[in-house]
């Protein structure tokens, strides 16, 4: 990690979602984008840029749905937890451990905290689940389990 910030090295990188661990296995796609390392204030820094589309299943009606993924963030590489205290407010401290940390590590960091914690389809975007009184719609009656479950309860 020295290396590369004292280098401002700069990685290019395209990666199928499926390899980065960590991330739920329901979840399909690719990234793509370019992580730069420099130095702020004598910290390791890397500027990661995190762009593709990630395929997720609908928690609303179980069908497959897209999210777009185009972030970009900059996190210092602290070696150890005493020297978070020395990271300037604006940047994110990342623990790399040794000195080293894999850049998958960090997609992965990134990804789970951009992509939604339920996938739902968006206002304005089809969405196949059914409408709340759709089987009364129909003519058939709903089934409630637990209609009668206060009546037994009381008992």
């Amino acid at each position: 990690m020295d290396r590369l910030a004292d280098g401002a090295a700069e990685v290019d990188f395209a990666v199928p979602l499926a390899e980065l661990t960590g991330l739920p296995p329901a979840i399909a796609g690719s990234v793509a984008g370019r992580a730069r390392f420099a130095r702020v204030q004598g910290i390791p820094v890397v500027e990661l840029t995190v762009r593709g589309a990630a395929a997720l299943q609908c928690q609303r009606c179980m069908r497959p749905m897209s999210v777009h993924v185009d972030t970009v963030c900059k996190v210092a590489l602290v070696a150890s937890v005493a020297d978070v205290a020395r990271v300037p407010t604006e940047l994110e401290p990342v623990l790399a451990t040794g000195g080293r940390i894999s850049i998958g590590a960090l997609i992965t960091e990134e990804l789970l905290l951009t992509m939604p914690i339920v996938a739902l389809h968006g206002e304005g975007e089809p969405c196949g689940a059914p409408a709340e009184n759709a089987a009364t719609e129909h003519g058939q009656d709903t089934h409630r389990p637990f209609a009668r479950l206060a009546d037994l309860l009381k008992r």
